[in-house]
């Protein structure tokens, strides 16, 4: 949930104009990444876990294209778009290695 936690609070600085625009989207696919997490845990079989695992993947991939255009928007310094990038790289890496062990 650091991930969430950092996208909460680097998209304060927004403008207010991407108020419902880019900023609810980012936050909307940050909450998603632990929710899925979260829900396919706690269901029965792990063909469901899975299937919820793969949306928090579908969510990172989301957030990823977002940071850069954040980026390519000039709302984000380099240094914090590389940082974002890869904390998100290193999460969906632990969601594979999750998904290869189930």
């Amino acid at each position: 949930m650091e991930i969430t936690k950092e996208i909460y609070s680097v998209t304060k600085k927004f403008p207010d104009d991407e108020r419902f625009g880019l900023v609810a989207q980012m936050r909307r696919s940050a909450i998603s990444i632990p929710s899925n997490i979260a829900e396919g845990f706690n269901r029965y079989h792990n063909k469901e876990y899975r299937h919820f695992l793969f949306t928090a993947l579908g969510s990172l991939a989301e957030l990823e294209t977002q940071v850069e255009l954040s980026f390519q928007l000039k709302y984000l310094l380099e240094k914090l778009k590389l940082s974002l990038l890869e904390k998100l790289d290193h999460e969906t890496g632990m969601i594979r290695n999750l998904i290869k062990k189930l």
